[in-house]
């Protein structure tokens, strides 16, 4: 899957999709894709990378409490 890198604007690779959705992963590790050459595997922060259209990732992909505040949105018990 390719993801927008915000920093830069690079096209960024993610080959493993479970570590992206996985909301308790801070990190997946990609390769930037640019020139011909395989570039080297690196770890990047999800918080900083997009879809290639802008959008964000998913916050339930970022969020490991998603499913209980969208159960519960006024915060109370």
């Amino acid at each position: 899957m390719f993801l927008t890198y915000c920093p830069d604007g690079s096209l960024v690779e993610v080959g493993q999709l479970k570590p992206l959705m996985d909301p308790f992963a801070l990190r997946v590790e990609g390769r930037f894709h640019a020139g011909e050459e395989l570039q080297d595997p690196e770890s990047f922060l999800k918080a900083e990378l997009r879809f290639p259209s802008g959008e964000p990732l998913p916050q339930c992909w970022l969020d490991p409490g998603y499913a209980s505040a969208a159960r519960n949105p006024s915060g109370t018990r």
